[in-house]
C-alpha cells in the first residue's frame, strides 16, 4: 500500500493509504483501486460530510473512494432534494408501499435482519462473495460506524389479533450528513411478486431529507456501464462529482 497526506479537505492528519488491486465489483475483467482515509477515529461526523463532497463513502469503519488505475466511471451522485419529482411509475411505488410501516432506529443487531439480509444476497447477487456472507461479515459491514448512522425498518402493517409485529420487508441503513442524507445500504423481502421496494426505500429518504430540510441524498458511486447501478439515474435532477465538481447530469448522460 502507498501512503499519502489528504491535502484537499481541512485536516492535515488524516491520511490515504491506496489498496492493491482487486476484482470490480461491477464491471467484468476490470480491476479496482480504492483510497482509504485514516484513521477512522479522526474521522468525525462533519470531517465524513467533506469526505463525502470529495467522493467518499463508508463501509463499516472504512472510508474510501474509488482510485482505479485505467477507469474512472465510479461518479459519485446526489439527487437535488427540493428539484426532484416523481416519475409515474415512482408514484405507483410509493402507493403500491405507502402502507409499510417504518420506524427509524439506532445501529442494532437481530437475527431476523440477518435472515433477510441472507435471502436478499442469495437472491439478487448469489455470483457474489457476499451471498457467503457470516453474521460478523454483515455485523461489519452495515453495523459498524464511526459516524451519524440510522438503521430504518420497513414492516407490514402490524397483526392486532395474533398480538404480532408486521412482517420485515426492508432494513436500510443511512447516514446522516451535515447537508442530506448518505445511503449506506438496503436490503429487501427477494420473495415478494410485483415488489419495488428499492425505489420505495429511495422515495422515502427523500422525503425525510425534505422532513429534516436537507437538500441533497447521496446515492454512492452511478457507473453508466453497470446494470446493477441503472436505477440511481432515475432520480432526477442529478448532480454527478466531476474534477472535483458537483455538476448537473442531463437525462441524456444518464442513459445506458
Amino acid at each position: 500500500m502507498r501512503m499519502s497526506l489528504l491535502n484537499d479537505i481541512p485536516l492535515s492528519t488524516l491520511q490515504l493509504y491506496l489498496t492493491a488491486p482487486y476484482p470490480c465489483s461491477y464491471l467484468p475483467q476490470m480491476e479496482a483501486r480504492s483510497q482509504v482515509a485514516t484513521p477512522a477515529f479522526l474521522i468525525t461526523p462533519k470531517v465524513y460530510t467533506e469526505l463525502v463532497h470529495h467522493g467518499f463513502r463508508r463501509s463499516g469503519s472504512f472510508t474510501y473512494r474509488p482510485r482505479c488505475d485505467t477507469c474512472r466511471q465510479c461518479v459519485p451522485v446526489r439527487v437535488m432534494v427540493d428539484e426532484f419529482r416523481p416519475s409515474r411509475a415512482q408514484r405507483r411505488s410509493w402507493k403500491r408501499h405507502r402502507d409499510l410501516r417504518v420506524e427509524i432506529l439506532p445501529l442494532q443487531d437481530k437475527t431476523e435482519y440477518f435472515a433477510l439480509y441472507e435471502r436478499y444476497q442469495q437472491a439478487r447477487h448469489s455470483n457474489s462473495s457476499m451471498a457467503e456472507d457470516t453474521p460478523e461479515q454483515y455485523r461489519n459491514f452495515l453495523l459498524q460506524s464511526h459516524v451519524d448512522s440510522l438503521l430504518v425498518e420497513f414492516r407490514e402493517p402490524s397483526d392486532p389479533v395474533h398480538d404480532r409485529p408486521g412482517e420485515l420487508r426492508m432494513v436500510s441503513v443511512v447516514d446522516v450528513l451535515d447537508d442530506g442524507l448518505s445511503a449506506v445500504y438496503t436490503f429487501y423481502d427477494p420473495g415478494i411478486a410485483q415488489a419495488s421496494f428499492g425505489t420505495f426505500n429511495i422515495l422515502w429518504q427523500i422525503e425525510l431529507c425534505r422532513k429534516l430540510q436537507l437538500p441533497y441524498l447521496y446515492l454512492g458511486y452511478w457507473i453508466r456501464a453497470s446494470r446493477k447501478m441503472a436505477y440511481k439515474a432515475h432520480f432526477l435532477p442529478l448532480q454527478g462529482l466531476r474534477n472535483g465538481e458537483w455538476l448537473p447530469l442531463s437525462e441524456e448522460q444518464t442513459k445506458c
